[in-house]
């Protein structure tokens, strides 16, 4: 698991930057869009939908946004259809890269994404290839500061988690995906707090260390998939060192 946790942290970080550009406000709306397409506008029914609505919140989208995006997923208003697409490979050191993507043309994103794992040393498989590696969960980490583990499997396992781990000084909480709006909000009950970047995601069985010139260039590819405009999310089991990602930085 610690090859997620570095990955969620330094797409936290990096989430920062890309709000200034703007860049996140696009992969917001239109997960929003495809969230009331399949479930409706209303979040209360709509577990997805208030998922990202939570997310945008904290990157700021404003109202008028968000209200515009819900409208285009129901109908109300003329939109983009988005088809959510994933695409599998290999990174440096034979690590697994596993990207879901909501895009409204589909040859130029498989013909993008293809480019990117070219140009950073890995290749596009085929659709399975390395999807058996990795499980659909729901991950919440919180500071070991902001809680104790007693009173934090008390509240998280109540409410449907599955696991409680340890992972350099953070406890990541582990659910199904369909406990994962319930857990977190036992843990608002029990006024435990938790990172912003909880989410459900695709969290690796095992993970691969890489070193040297293998992790800078996994690193690359990781940052190079995210920054494209039809990418919405890039799991990998890479473990890659501190080192390399505090030189990056």
């Amino acid at each position: 698991m610690a090859g997620h946790s570095k990955w969620a942290n330094i797409k936290h970080k990096k989430g920062a930057e890309d709000a200034k550009r703007g860049k996140i406000f696009t992969k917001l709306v239109k997960e929003i869009i495809v969230a009331a397409r399949l479930g409706g506008g209303d979040p209360d029914a709509n577990p997805r939908l208030r998922t990202v609505l939570e997310k945008a919140k904290q990157n700021n989208l404003p109202k008028d946004n968000i209200d515009r995006a819900i409208k285009k997923g129901t109908g109300e208003l003329e939109g983009v259809n988005y088809e959510e697409t994933v695409y599998e490979g290999y990174g440096p050191g034979g690590a697994a890269v596993y990207v879901e993507s909501l895009s409204d043309n589909k040859n130029r994103t498989v013909a993008d994404v293809r480019h990117v794992f070219s140009k950073h040393g890995g290749n596009l498989g085929e659709n399975g290839c390395v999807s058996w590696m990795f499980d659909k969960k729901g991950w919440i980490p919180v500071n070991k500061s902001d809680a104790g583990e007693d009173a934090l499997m008390e509240a998280a396992l109540e409410a449907g988690a599955e696991d409680i781990r340890d992972e350099d000084g953070v406890f990541e909480v582990i659910t199904p995906p369909d406990a994962f709006e319930d857990v977190k909000a036992a843990l608002n009950a029990a006024q435990i707090p938790f990172g912003d970047e909880a989410e459900v995601t695709m969290l690796p069985q095992t993970t691969v260390s890489l070193g040297g010139t293998d992790a800078e260039k996994m690193l690359k590819l990781m940052n190079a998939l995210d920054d494209n405009d039809d990418v919405q999310r890039v799991h990998t089991n890479a473990d890659i060192p501190e080192e390399v990602i505090a030189a990056a930085g």
